[in-house]
């Protein structure tokens, strides 16, 4: 039953909150999940949630621009901005897709909200299915998730909980399944898990069955599911003006497992990790934003804002939510030429960027990583190499690339003097960063195994 409508200062009426207490620390959507880590079922969920209001046509898109709430997959793009960017028309209604095919290696936020959390999911899907008048659902997910999100569906069907039923999609293991073209691709059944090339017309324009497509991610959809609760005032009560609210990140190296915290934007990086500004022993760098984000030193990451300014000020991203603390005692390079190689491995290999680029560029950190001798040009070559792939690719995957070869050279740029003045490192250089076993295009990697 929709909840009793109430009217607000504005001219339109707006569902009254739930009759539940809403997070009031910085633990909003973790507060939620369950001790056993499994799947929270629907009975458990409005429990601790309430029924979820129904906002009356559009008017939550005004609730959603005063929130704030940007998209946290990886683009950081106002989600307000981005719902009313969609032009339906009647013969061409829109499409919303919770895209849950979390594709950096990194990160395993999003795997958490699809397993454990998928009510949530599903509400901020309703949200804007509801608003934006959809006709078509799709969930974007790998494989070991289906079951879970299907189960989900059934229990919200049995209550006729949704607008618009939503169907499930299996997404592609591969690093790019889920940029938004690639998802459109997958589930138009064409090229599954390849981006289109760039061009002026978006998704948003033109997506599945040529009709306006919203492409959102599943952490920026359970966000909605609160705001849509709670309301944008108590949204924006963490986090700062431009940046409110909060993100999940996926932190490695810090603890003795990776771990998933939520944090509020804003915060230094240092506070939440409980290390002070420039005090992080045993830790030469830090990647943030996952494998097409960038490298920052202990001191910078410790004492930035976690915001998306700050970290683009930085030459790096927020990215989709990673945050990894590489130890003193692994070679840098032989990381970053493992992780160069399962990028080149994982591109969509429609132009020359990808297939010639990102290969000259994994060569030449193998060479620097294991055979320095062997490097002609040096770090400047290596450097020119990023120049020729950057803004040239079809898709935004090389300049991503190049970003994370570019700010590692500028960390690390000591190490790599060392290697080629005295040689590789020795030693079992155990590998640090998760990379998958190489996938689709075969890997040419020529560094040890």
């Amino acid at each position: 039953m929709a909840p009793e409508l109430t009217r607000s200062s504005g001219r339109r009426a707006r569902p009254s909150a739930p009759d539940v207490p809403a997070p009031a620390g910085p633990e909003r959507l973790l507060a939620g999940v369950g001790a056993d880590g499994r799947m929270v079922t629907l009975r458990d969920h409005e429990v601790r949630w309430g029924a979820l209001p129904a906002w009356p046509g559009s008017s939550f898109l005004d609730e959603l621009d005063r929130s704030g709430v940007r998209g946290q997959g990886g683009a950081w793009f106002p989600l307000a901005a981005k719902w009313r960017s969609l032009r339906p028309t009647r013969i061409k209604g829109p499409v919303v897709v919770a895209n849950g095919a979390e594709g950096e290696p990194a990160s395993g936020k999003d795997r958490l909200l699809v397993h454990q959390l998928p009510h949530l999911v599903l509400d901020g899907a309703a949200v804007a299915a509801r608003t934006l008048g959809a006709s078509q659902v799709f969930v974007h997910v790998h494989a070991d998730a289906v079951a879970t999100m299907e189960r989900a569906i059934a229990e919200r069907r049995q209550h006729g909980l949704d607008p618009v039923e939503a169907v499930v999609v299996v997404a592609s293991d591969r690093y790019l399944a889920g940029q938004e073209s690639a998802v459109v691709n997958t589930i138009s059944g064409q090229r599954p898990a390849t981006p289109s090339f760039t061009r002026i017309r978006t998704v948003r324009d033109q997506g599945v069955a040529g009709r306006p497509t919203l492409v959102q991610n599943v952490e920026s959809l359970a966000h909605v599911a609160l705001i849509a609760r709670f309301g944008a005032e108590w949204f924006r009560s963490i986090g700062t003006a431009e940046s409110p609210g909060t993100s999940l990140l996926t932190v490695t190296g810090r603890w003795a497992e990776p771990r998933i915290v939520e944090v509020p934007l804003g915060v230094p990086m240092g506070h939440f990790l409980g290390l002070g500004a420039g005090n992080a022993p045993g830790v030469q760098g830090v990647l943030l934003g996952g494998y097409g984000g960038g490298w920052l030193t202990p001191a910078q990451a410790l004492a930035m804002p976690m915001t998306e300014e700050e970290a683009r000020r930085h030459g790096s991203s927020l990215g989709a939510g990673v945050l990894a603390l590489l130890p003193s005692d692994v070679c840098s390079l032989s990381e970053v030429s493992r992780v160069v190689r399962y990028m080149e491995g994982q591109g969509a290999g429609q132009c020359g960027p990808c297939i010639n680029g990102l290969d000259g560029l994994a060569r030449s950190l193998e060479a620097l990583a294991y055979k320095p001798g062997s490097l002609r040009g040096g770090v400047p070559l290596i450097l020119a190499t990023c120049d020729l792939v950057e803004g040239r690719g079809a898709c935004a995957h090389p300049d991503g690339v190049a970003r994370f070869v570019r700010t590692a050279l500028s960390v690390f740029g000591d190490h790599a003097q060392l290697h080629l003045q005295r040689g590789p490192c020795h030693g079992g250089n155990h590998p640090f960063l998760p990379v998958p076993r190489a996938s689709g295009r075969a890997s040419r990697s020529r560094g040890p195994r």
